[in-house]
């Protein structure tokens, strides 16, 4: 078995893909990222730490949130990404975020460093969530608040591909599972020494047309998830057949209007007491 089925080089790779993600800061991706920095409400003169910062779009929100008596933290583990935040900060005269290129799951900070730890979309992306939780809560002051965002397990049409692969005897992981209800959302923050925790949903889902774009998104065998990418040792026969089958899974879920495709983010916010 490769390195990319087993998930040796898994970081690597999911750094390389989000480097070259230049048209990142669409709609959808702003919209997210602002209703987490608005759940937070963030306080002047807050310190706060961005997990997965991405190119920026948290952490020049929760600068300007914080005014200039408070400072921001921006971490990621993409150059690609982390150059178009630098841009960003620069063109928005902001002098105080400071972006640390790095993986979240390695890098350390001080205990009861932060008022607040935000991470939109990203802890799905994580080799071990519960750690990571671990660590955000021994980051925070007392009072200090951790918000973050994460999706069901039916979202983005995951559900569908993970059918189609297990028709042929491949599992397939779905990297929104390990928080894709709102119990497990709870059952994770509440075991890594959060309280007074309130979980939100909010609704991204459109119908779509049934398209080729669509399939090269979810089915390409450079499948991202820190389970593993089995669809790297695979024959292009084989992906074939999977996305036939996936097709018709598809096919069965049409309507006039398209099929509908789910996109419920869950908005965790926790703090400590």
């Amino acid at each position: 078995m490769n390195s990319q089925a087993n998930g040796t080089n898994y970081k690597p790779r999911l750094a390389a893909s989000f480097d070259t993600r230049v048209n990142y800061d669409d709609q959808y991706t702003v919209g997210r990222a602002t209703k987490l920095v608005e759940a937070a409400r963030l306080k002047a003169g807050d310190s706060v730490l961005d997990l997965a910062t991405g190119t920026g779009i948290v952490a020049v929100a929760a600068s300007q949130a914080v005014g200039p008596r408070g400072s921001v933290i921006g971490v990621d583990i993409s150059r690609g990404m982390l150059e178009r935040a630098r841009r960003k900060i620069r063109a928005a005269d902001l002098d105080t975020i400071d972006l640390i290129e790095a993986d979240v799951e390695q890098v350390d900070f001080e205990g009861e460093s932060f008022d607040a730890i935000l991470c939109s979309s990203a802890f799905m992306w994580l080799t071990d969530i519960s750690a990571t939780l671990r660590r955000c809560r021994m980051w925070l002051k007392p009072g200090g608040l951790l918000a973050f965002t994460c999706y069901s397990e039916s979202s983005f049409m995951i559900p569908l591909l993970v059918k189609a692969c297990a028709g042929f005897g491949v599992s397939l992981p779905n990297c929104n599972e390990p928080l894709g209800t709102k119990e497990k959302c709870r059952d994770l923050v509440e075991k890594a020494g959060f309280n007074e925790i309130e979980i939100r949903t909010e609704e991204f889902g459109s119908y779509l047309p049934r398209n080729d774009r669509w399939w090269r998104w979810t089915g390409e065998p450079d499948w991202i998830a820190p389970g593993g990418n089995p669809l790297a040792e695979l024959s292009s026969e084989r992906l074939r057949e999977i996305r036939a089958a996936y097709e018709s899974e598809v096919d069965a879920l049409a309507t006039p209007q398209g099929f509908w495709h789910e996109i419920t983010m869950f908005v965790v916010l926790c703090q400590v007491s």
